[in-house]
């Protein structure tokens, strides 16, 4: 099954890494296997963190200015800065 890997998707390699941090917390492996858990872990959050950042470089803000278009980069700090904005937990 292993034979054939494709380059994961972001959602199906946070899965798995979500799968390995459930196994890791049960605290029930042997030594190895939770080291073999861990390195995987560790490449998976690599390429989630690559997906994500290559993703942020594709999302942009169109704002129209002066009549003009402009391209600005998507700002995510302003998102997630406070807990007061729209969609904040009550």
């Amino acid at each position: 099954m292993a034979a054939k890997k494709k380059a994961a998707t972001f959602e199906s390699a946070l899965e798995e890494l979500e799968q390995l941090v459930e196994r890791l917390e049960s605290g029930d492996l042997p030594l190895d296997e939770a080291l073999t858990d861990f390195e995987r872990g560790v490449k998976l959050t690599r390429e989630c963190q690559q997906k994500l950042a290559s993703a942020e470089q594709k999302v942009k803000v169109l704002m129209e200015e002066n009549g003009k278009v402009q391209e600005l980069p998507f700002d995510t700090e302003d998102d997630f800065a406070g807990d007061n904005g729209p969609g904040a937990a009550e």
